[in-house]
């Protein structure tokens, strides 16, 4: 069935449809006036409807009746008939002959043409009424998206010539600085150049909560600056920036049909010829066994099986079905690339999830620090510390955030020793920093303790003695034991986690989270091969949850791949099939739930449509059904099935 598509060009902003210089209430009643003129034919139609059945009623005009009763009923009809007659013209000019349009069409002009002429108009109207319900229905189901689109920064502010100029985001290049004032929208992804700053970033993560970010860290297109003016330098052009990355998702995610909505149009296809034959030969077979028969009646009766076999409650109900799902799965922070992966998130039941930056955050922080007594605890770290300033592993930036207070240590001669750590002098000492290997290799004996402890370890010599160690580790995510939880209500039978950290470490994750199996140390292939030997198993469908460029094949070949887009890399932010946009795992459960919901609904409306249409049919063939039957049938399903579509906008997911 050819319906109109829902274009997310047309949810733009007016600002950016045409230049106006309308102030706010002068939009606001344009739009109002608009939105009146959209429900006026309808209006027109009841009433000369209500006052034509009235006057036919209680028989209150003489002259209510031969032409002026058809000019009546024909005047009620035109101003929703019209619209419909036009839209099936034009599809069987595009070769589209069986439409819903069609159907409609020939269903009322075959009432008018045996004098039933309120059913006529009244079918008409119902059905008018039905897609301005459609249409009310499907723009508030959108509303999340044009939302999205509203946050969509118009200018920047960039340096150029040392004086801040507004331009196009899009003519901003990598590297340059921009200001962002107090509530204004950020225009580009960037570094933090100010010494901190507020940001509300609801739009690309679904959380409220204002993020506050300090100098150095990242801060996303999209967020709302809360407090100060501050200065941010670009890292990414505007159309890789995490907004235009957000709306290319979602505009692709509308495009992408689910099987089932896929099988429902397919099928209209074939279905509406069908009934289009079966109600002439309704019409026209009787004549050759019914001894008594009567054109016009079985006629009459052919129109009533038009009316209802409309496939209009499937054709609308069933993509406003998923289309609700994706709005309220955007709305709460989660991207589904399409609907069809919708589908597929109720079929999962094994979670594959992997550790750093998915169920912990990705930032390693000093857990212990253990000195030997021959050195003040402050004193042994300003000794790390120097040595660690010169390197850039995530270890050592974790080192170099501890606080210390006198003067700083400077290190000399600081060279790396692959695969052991570093080595440097200070004040004259020699200082080693690093793992076992590199103190037993310098003859400096290692405490046995050190042998048990599961963290990261980096241990420090100093002038060929055991000087102390820290302890390493990255802290689990505030939600992460709540997620495992949630997503094993869910219904789902098996938790994994597969890790390329070392397996001590990924396994007491594991058995703090209540993991069912764990495997750490693996690499990508490894990884790779650990899934696809899980998805071999007979019915089996697997979801896999990740956030790095080494998690990407992964991604690609699980059945549902699960992306962390907060901190996720842009890698495998495009191979995943959904996304998690403030990075919270708990958030994997409610995208479960909106899954199950809304292909619950879709199904609902399946079952309502064709149980009320296969009974009602079967009456109207037999001539135990009115006109009157036939529109709540054909129109009244589809309002109920809409109405349940919408559901899924107002349920609470938290």
């Amino acid at each position: 069935m050819r319906k109109k598509k829902v274009n997310l060009r047309d949810l733009k902003p007016d600002s950016e449809k045409e230049h106006s210089h309308d102030d706010g209430h002068n939009h606001n009643s344009t739009e109002s006036v608009s939105r009146l003129k959209t429900y006026i034919p309808a209006i027109i139609s009841f009433i000369m409807l209500i006052v034509g059945i009235t006057i036919d009623y209680f028989d209150a005009l003489p002259f209510f009746e031969g032409w002026v009763r058809i000019i009546w009923y024909t005047i009620a009809y035109i101003p929703v008939g019209f619209p419909v007659i036009s839209e099936g013209w034009n599809s069987i000019k595009n070769g589209e002959f069986f439409t819903e349009f069609f159907l409609m069409s020939i269903a009322t002009l075959g009432a008018f043409a045996i004098g039933e002429y309120p059913e006529g108009v009244a079918v008409m109207l119902f059905y008018a009424v039905g897609e301005l319900f459609q249409h009310a229905a499907v723009n508030r189901a959108k509303g999340n998206i044009k939302a999205l689109l509203d946050v969509r920064p118009n200018e920047a502010l960039v340096n150029r010539n040392d004086d801040f100029i507004s331009v196009n985001p899009e003519t901003v290049e990598i590297g340059e600085k921009i200001q962002v004032r107090v509530g204004e929208k950020v225009p580009l992804d960037g570094i933090l150049l100010s010494d901190k700053g507020s940001f509300n970033t609801a739009a690309l993560t679904g959380e409220s909560k204002p993020d506050t970010v300090q100098k150095g860290a990242s801060v996303f297109a999209g967020s709302i600056n809360l407090d100060g003016v501050v200065e941010i330098e670009t890292t990414k052009e505007f159309k890789n920036s995490s907004i235009a990355r957000i709306l290319d998702m979602v505009q692709n995610a509308t495009a992408r049909k689910s099987k089932t909505e896929l099988f429902i149009r397919k099928f209209a296809r074939i279905y509406t010829p069908i009934v289009v034959f079966l109600a002439i030969g309704l019409t026209l077979l009787p004549y050759f066994f019914v001894d008594d028969y009567v054109f016009r009646d079985w006629l009459y009766r052919a129109l009533i099986f038009l009316v209802i076999s409309c496939p209009c409650a499937l054709v609308i109900s069933i993509p406003l079905g998923y289309f609700g799902g994706l709005g309220a799965a955007s709305r709460n922070g989660i991207l589904f690339k399409g609907a069809s992966f919708l589908d597929t998130m109720t079929k999962v039941n094994s979670m594959v999830m992997d550790k750093t930056g998915t169920v912990t955050k990705g930032v390693f922080k000093i857990k212990e620090v253990v000195n030997d007594s021959a050195y003040e605890k402050a004193d042994f770290m300003k000794y790390l510390m120097a040595i660690e300033e010169q390197s850039t592993h995530p270890i050592a930036k974790a080192i170099m955030e501890y606080k210390v207070e006198g003067a700083d240590y400077v290190a000399s001669e600081v060279s790396e020793i692959a695969g052991k750590g570093l080595k440097g002098t200070i004040n004259g000492k020699t200082v080693l920093v690093g793992n076992k290997a590199l103190m037993t290799s310098n003859a400096i004996a290692v405490p046995s303790e050190t042998d048990t402890i599961v963290e990261s370890i980096v241990m420090v010599g100093i002038d060929g003695k055991f000087a102390g160690y820290v302890t390493i580790a990255d802290e689990l995510k505030e939600d992460a034991q709540q997620a495992i939880k949630e997503i094993r209500k869910s219904g789902i039978s098996k938790i994994i986690m597969l890790s390329g950290d070392k397996d001590s470490i990924t396994q007491q994750v594991a058995k703090k989270l209540g993991i069912d199996w764990a495997k750490g140390g693996l690499l990508p292939e490894d990884k790779l091969n650990e899934v696809e030997k899980l998805k071999a198993q007979p019915d089996t469908k697997v979801a896999f949850i990740g956030d790095g460029i080494n998690d990407a094949p992964v991604l690609a070949a699980s059945d549902v791949g699960i992306a962390m887009g907060g901190l996720g890399s842009d890698v495998a932010i495009e191979t995943a099939d959904v996304i998690i946009q403030n990075d919270q795992p708990s958030r994997i459960a409610r995208a479960i739930k909106i899954g199950r919901s809304t292909r619950r609904i879709v199904w609902q409306n399946i079952s309502l449509a064709f149980g009320i249409k296969i009974i009602v049919l079967i009456l109207g063939a037999g001539g135990l059904a009115t006109m009157w039957e036939a529109v709540f049938a054909d129109v009244g399903v589809a309002l109920l099935a809409i109405l349940n579509a919408v559901r899924l906008q107002r349920m609470n997911w938290s």
